[in-house]
This record gives C-alpha cells, sequence and structure tokens, in this order.
C-alpha cells in the first residue's frame, strides 16, 4: 500500500521524499554526538519540509530561513561557545544541511544539498570508525549516489530502483580506484579525531584515582586492547598490563608522584628480567592518553608509527602524542623480574608519606600489628602476610556498589563496611602499608581478559581496568601486591569475571540458549577485529611491508609514489584499452553500416554519418543502375535496414545480422566506367 501511495505521487515530490529520507538518515547517525536541540531543530526542519512536499505548499521565505539560521548561530555559541572548531562545525553543518532542504526549488540547490549531504558524512569519522559506521556510510553513500542519478534523469518518470543500480554500479566501477588508493597513497598523520566522553562513574582508566566518591560503577563493556600471544599465552591470573602508577595520596585522590627530591636522587629502575620472554602483538583502541600498555615487565622498545617510545621510572611505556586512532604494536615480556632499589634510599620516603589527620583508626591497626609481628625490615614479610589473612578472613567483599565513603576511607574499608571495589582494597592496602612504614604505591591498568575462540585475540575491555599494588621489600625491590586476589579470587581468575548488565533481549537469548549469545559477540568481535587489523590498522609501515613483499629490498616513500604512479598509468590504458574495444562492440549494426559507407566512399559516393541505408540504395541505383552490382549492394542496403527497423516476425526483418556481415564480404562493389 505505501509503495502505491509513492508511486502515485508527482516525480518532483517522490524524488524530494526519498531525498529528505536519505538526509534523515545520514543526521541521524550523527544523533549521538550532537546537541539535544540541533536534534529536534533539524528533525523539525525535515518533518516541515515533509509537509509542505506532500500538500504540494510554497517554501517558506527568506525571514524564516534566516531567523532559523540566526537561531541556529545563537545556540551553537551557547553550546559551545564558539562557532569554530569540531563539535561546534558538525552542528552547523547539520543544520545548515536540514535548512538547505527548505530553498531546494531547483536542480542547483538540490546539488547544493548533494554537497552538504556528502560533507556530513565525512564528519562522521570524526567520532567513529567502526565497522557498523563503515555501514551506516556506505548505505547513506549509496543513497545519496541513487538520488544524484535520479536527479540527472530529466525526462519522464524514470524508477528509483534503475537510479539505485546505476549508483551501485557506479560504486562497483569506483572499487577498485579506491582499493589502490587505499593500499598505495601514502599515510599521513591521523585525519579523523577522537569522541570525548565523561569517563565519571565508568570502569576504566584515569590519570588519577578519587576514592570513594562513586557510589555505583557502571562497567563499561568497550574494548581496550587486543592481544595475539604467539605460542602458549600465560595463565589469564598473570595477565598484567601495566599503567600509570600513583604514588601520591592527599587523602581523597592518588595521583602520579610529584617528588621534591632532586633528579639525580630519584629511584633507580634497575630492571632485571630472567627467563624466556612472552612474544605477543597489542592492538590498542584509541584511549586519548600518551600510554601504552604492555605486560609486565617488557624490556623490548615497541614500535608505534609516527611516535617515540620510552618507559619511565615506574615501568610505565609512554608516546610523546596521545593514542588518537587505532595502533598495533607487537611486546616482549617477561613475568619474572625484579625492578627498583634493593636496599633503603631516602627517596622512598615518598611512598611512605601519608596524609595527616586522616585515618587514625588504620594507624592504629599498623602500630597493633608492629607490637604482635615485630618491627624492623625483616619483619615487612610477616606484616604483609598478615594484613593479606585479614583480607583473606576477615569478612571482607568485592562489590560494584559499595556507596559513597566519607573522609577516612581506609577506616571505613577495614573497621565499617568491610566492602568496595578494587580502588577501596588496593587504597587501603597501600595507607595500612604505609602506616607499617613499608613504601607502597598503587599500580593501575587493565588484568585478565577472554579469549576469543574465533580468531585467537584475547579481548581486554574497559571493565578490566583493575588496581593492584606494590610493596618495596629490602633485597627483593618492588615486589607485586594484589590484595583484590585474597578478596575476589575470581576477578583475577577465569571463573568470575565483571560483566556489564544484559539488556532484556541479550538475558532472554542467553537464557534460552546459554552458548549461543557468546558465539554470536564473539563472531562479530573477530569481524570488528579484522575490520580493525587491515583497515583502521593499515599505517605507513604496512605500506613500506607491501613493497617489500612487491621486491623492492628497501622501499621508500620514493618507491611507493612510483608504484602508485605505475598503477594510475597501467590502469588508465586498461581503461582505455576497454573503451576503444567497447566503443567497437558498442553495436554490431552500426558498425557495418560504418563499414559499407567507407566502402562505398571509396568508389567515390559520399554520406553523412546519419544517412541511412534505404538513403544510401537510392544514391547506389541512381548513380551505377538497377543492374549487376550496383543492385546486389543496394539489395543488401534494403535489407540492412530492414533487419533493424522492419516489425518483428515479418520476412524482413529474418535475415540474421551474421548473414549480412558475411555477404557483405562476398559483395563486389560498382565502380564508375571509364570514359
Amino acid at each position: 500500500m505505501l509503495n502505491r501511495f509513492f508511486t502515485a505521487l508527482p516525480r518532483e515530490t517522490r524524488d524530494t521524499l526519498f531525498l529528505l529520507a536519505v538526509i534523515a538518515w545520514v543526521i541521524a547517525m550523527q544523533v549521538g554526538h550532537i546537541p539535544w536541540w540541533c536534534t529536534a531543530l533539524a528533525a523539525g526542519v525535515l518533518v516541515w519540509r515533509t509537509t509542505l512536499a506532500l500538500r504540494g505548499l510554497p517554501l517558506p521565505g527568506w525571514p524564516w530561513r534566516m531567523g532559523l539560521l540566526a537561531l541556529t548561530l545563537a545556540a551553537t555559541w551557547a553550546t559551545h561557545s564558539t562557532l569554530l572548531g569540531q563539535d561546534a562545525g558538525v552542528t552547523l553543518i547539520v543544520v545548515l544541511l536540514a535548512l538547505k532542504t527548505l530553498e531546494m526549488r531547483a536542480r542547483r540547490d538540490a546539488f547544493v544539498v548533494f554537497f552538504l549531504a556528502f560533507f556530513t558524512l565525512l564528519t562522521h569519522f570524526f567520532h567513529s570508525q567502526s565497522l557498523p559506521t563503515a555501514a551506516g556510510i556506505l548505505l547513506a553513500l549509496l543513497g545519496l549516489l541513487t538520488a544524484l542519478v535520479n536527479a540527472h534523469m530529466p525526462v519522464g518518470r524514470p524508477s528509483l530502483a534503475q537510479a539505485a543500480r546505476i549508483a551501485a554500479g557506479m560504486a562497483a566501477m569506483g572499487a577498485p580506484i579506491m582499493l589502490v588508493l587505499f593500499l598505495l597513497f601514502p599515510r599521513l598523520s591521523p585525519l579523523w579525531g577522537v569522541p570525548g566522553q565523561n569517563e565519571t562513574g565508568r570502569s576504566g582508566l584515569s590519570s588519577q584515582m578519587r576514592v570513594g566518591q562513586i557510589a555505583e560503577l557502571v562497567l563499561d563493556d568497550s574494548i581496550a586492547l587486543r592481544v595475539r600471544f604467539e605460542g602458549r599465552p600465560p595463565p589469564q591470573s598473570e595477565l598484567y598490563f601495566r599503567g600509570p602508577v600513583l604514588s601520591d595520596f592527599d587523602g581523597v585522590e592518588w595521583r602520579p608522584l610529584r617528588s621534591e627530591f632532586p633528579a639525580r636522587m630519584a629511584l633507580p629502575t634497575n630492571l632485571s628480567v630472567a627467563g624466556e620472554p612472552l612474544r605477543y602483538e597489542v592492538t590498542l583502541e584509541p584511549n586519548r592518553r600518551p600510554w601504552l600498555f604492555l605486560l609486565e615487565a617488557a624490556t623490548r622498545v615497541p614500535e608505534v608509527p609516527g611516535a617515540r617510545v620510552r618507559m619511565n621510572a615506574d615501568l610505565q611505556w609512554l608516546t610523546d602524542r596521545p593514542i588518537n586512532s587505532l595502533v598495533r604494536y607487537r611486546g616482549e615480556s617477561h613475568t619474572s623480574f625484579r625492578h627498583g632499589p634493593l636496599t633503603p634510599t631516602l627517596a622512598l620516603q615518598d611512598h611512605i608519606t601519608l596524609p595527616p589527620a586522616f585515618n587514625p583508626r588504620t594507624l592504629e591497626l599498623a602500630q597493633q600489628l608492629r607490637r604482635e609481628h615485630g618491627a624492623g625490615a625483616e619483619a615487612n614479610p610477616r606484616l604483609i602476610q598478615a594484613v593479606m589473612e585479614r583480607l583473606r578472613t576477615g569478612g571482607y567483599t568485592y562489590t560494584l556498589e559499595p556507596g559513597v565513603y566519607g573522609q577516612h576511607t581506609a577506616d571505613e574499608f577495614w573497621f565499617d563496611r568491610r566492602q568496595g571495589f578494587c580502588e577501596h582494597i588496593a587504597s587501603s592496602f597501600v595507607v595500612l602499608m604505609r602506616a607499617l612504614d613499608i613504601p607502597a604505591r598503587i599500580v593501575t591498568g587493565y588484568q585478565g581478559g577472554e579469549l576469543n575462540g574465533v580468531d585467537g585475540y584475547w579481548t581486554v575491555r574497559q571493565r578490566d581496568a583493575h588496581a593492584w599494588t606494590e610493596v618495596w621489600l629490602q633485597g627483593q625491590g618492588w615486589v607485586r601486591i594484589d590484595p583484590t586476589s585474597v578478596v575476589a579470587p575470581g576477578r583475577t581468575g577465569s571463573l568470575q569475571r565483571l560483566r556489564a548488565p544484559e539488556g532484556a533481549i541479550a538475558g532472554a537469548i542467553r537464557n534460552l540458549t546459554p552458548n549461543l549469545s557468546a558465539q554470536l559477540r564473539a563472531a562479530w568481535e573477530a569481524v570488528n577485529n579484522s575490520w580493525n587489523q587491515w583497515v583502521l590498522n593499515y599505517t605507513q609501515g604496512r605500506q613500506l611491508d607491501l613493497l617489500k613483499n612487491l621486491g623492492f629490498q628497501s622501499p621508500s616513500w620514493t618507491d611507493l609514489a612510483y608504484v602508485l604512479i605505475g598503477v594510475v598509468v597501467f590502469v588508465s590504458l586498461v581503461g582505455a584499452a576497454w573503451t576503444l574495444w567497447e566503443r567497437q562492440q558498442h553495436d554490431p549494426w552500426l558498425r557495418l553500416l560504418r563499414r559499407a559507407r567507407a566502402r562505398l566512399q571509396a568508389q567515390g559516393l559520399d554520406s553523412a554519418d546519419h544517412t541511412p541505408p534505404r538513403e544510401l540504395a537510392r544514391r547506389v541505383q541512381q548513380r551505377w543502375g538497377t543492374t549487376g552490382a550496383a543492385q546486389r549492394v543496394a539489395q543488401w542496403l534494403l535489407q540492412l535496414e530492414a533487419q533493424r527497423y522492419s516489425r518483428p516476425g515479418t520476412p524482413e526483418a529474418t535475415t540474421p545480422l551474421a548473414t549480412l556481415q558475411r555477404e557483405f564480404r562476398q559483395l563486389a562493389w560498382p565502380r564508375d566506367t571509364p570514359r
């Protein structure tokens, strides 16, 4: 019924509605990234324009358009405090696209709308370059191409299906060119930005850790990184991907160390490793931070295209620029390692300092433990073991809903609430260690992950963000202690990983077929990972690797340019040859007529390109008579015309073209008799 209604509309109305539908799809993909008023205004304008098209009403005058434009500029300024920049620019282009439909009176106006829509499509990559985004953009692109092809069919009432087929053919013909440019066009710096997002109250990493201010932790199920191991991977409980190290504590918030000691007195790294390294490849999602994540402890410098990489004294790997695009790098790590000074040094005082007037009961607990287990460096291992035993047997629990803590977060954890997630446990543990005069600090990063059985990658999500601790022991240096593993062993193992809440549909599918949901998710993530590996992560280095596979010993950008130029020239020659061949094969009947006209011209009978065969036959008889060779040539020309223009089924139209081609080669052409 809807199809009949759409078909019965006047062509101008039908074409306008189709274009408005495509524009609505283009704008709908931006809804999550533009202000609410922008979405409402664009939707209102499109609904208004649709109503005008259906009712055949005139378009609004310039006062309406200028008023809406002024409103847009004012709202954009109020929202972004500027009319420039990425966010403000995307907001303006979306509204301008919608407003332009209100003055779409001629084909020229429609072409401006096409241009704005194509430009708006590009802005989607500012926010996401994922496979679903690319699929949505491809659908919008085909819709815009269909509308553009339809606009170039001014005569008659061509169907949208016909325009869609032509648009799909155009896209298919352009695909090889796109592939060549994708493979060989020199890679520049990342073109697209990365969306901003509010991380408050969500699992994930930050450069500081504010303890006790989040009443409920919302699990972020998005992917942080993917890892593929060479050979057998280590146990899940040993997968600690090191991130920022937090040592400064003001009673509420942990931050990276800002030592007052001079640089020459800073703690040495003194990293030493043992055993065979683990070799693996990491695909890191954009995180807007200069952080690389590797397993503890990495010795080989990972190579990141276009960035310099270094390791700081805390064993954290950093780049000289934020990670704003997907990157892939290789790592080598040792699970058996030692780092930090082996003997006491003055700089360790930074890791014993506690803010005054905080957590008095925890300080009293430390004094009690010292009385029970002794003092001095030799008692520190016993004290650590006693605190871990207290966590194991003291009724402490792991929860994502601990409620908001007060001023004395460690006191509340050790004596009152006895529950929290990893930040509460790690912070309270470090506070108690420092109260015992044991240097300690918090290490953040990711722990664990899950194996995707489809592509063999380990997937580490934002919900796998974790905080553990390091304590300094004489003769051993910094030693990893994960108090959360004592409170909730499943958190760092494979039995009880954190899960984000499921929707109603996902929960129903899991209840009906427990394995189907996991298999569908693994398959989708494997497909998305392939997109990341082969498309988004096609870097400058991989371009040069492609040249190596083509036989270049030491490829450079010059070689890449030569290959690209060579491919362009080769494709151009092939295209030219195809055009010539297609021109010859375009219409065998016309080609045969041209050959006959050329033979007659060689005998002295000139004719124009538009002269039909019947007229040629008349001129042949007029010049050479109606007998002999002239009669046979004239008869053949009449048969040639009948083969094309006679009514199907009549005797004149039954002569096959192949027969006429054969007779053409056997014809004796008339000549002028010399006088």
